[in-house]
């Protein structure tokens, strides 16, 4: 049995402690904003937080995450990053199929927080491990940096 605190609450679950986190968050506990992608921790798709650090669920098991705060795309309403960064992602109309949105905002938000105006090469680096196969890489880029404005402004 482990202990995990999801989103601000514990949640106890009876799974083998290999088991990979995304699959407690989608099919035990019904967390499912947060989608496989690759299963490899290559494409970002799965990206939740894990004590303020992007991770991917895909390859973290359970007995990594004892005694840590994991968040999910589903408690981005509460996190002022994370909802300026769902007002832009909308403004700038960044999803098409929206499949990897949620991973994308997961690491954007991860980013905004330690580097609240991130120049080009920083918003680069912090989503290369991001995939959007629709390629609105543009619009990521464009949301985030209007993000980072808006946030600045709230600030200031």
């Amino acid at each position: 049995m482990a202990k995990l605190n999801i989103n601000g609450r514990v949640h106890e679950v009876d799974v083998p402690q290999e088991t990979p986190l995304l699959w407690t968050l989608r099919d035990l506990l019904g967390f499912t904003g947060t989608k496989f992608g690759c299963g490899m921790a290559l494409c970002g798709a799965c990206t939740v937080h894990v004590d303020g650090q992007p991770t991917r669920s895909c390859v973290t098991p359970i007995s990594a995450l004892e005694g840590k705060a994991i968040h999910t795309i589903e408690s981005m309403d509460d996190d002022i990053v994370g909802k300026v960064l769902q007002t832009t992602w909308t403004q700038w109309g960044v999803a098409q199929c929206g499949y990897c949105q949620g991973g994308q905002i997961m690491s954007a938000t991860a980013l905004l927080k330690t580097n609240p105006r991130p120049d080009d090469e920083a918003i680069r680096t912090a989503m290369s491990g991001n995939i959007c196969r629709c390629g609105t890489y543009t619009r990521i880029h464009a949301a985030i940096k209007a993000a980072a404005q808006v946030l600045d402004g709230a600030q200031a």
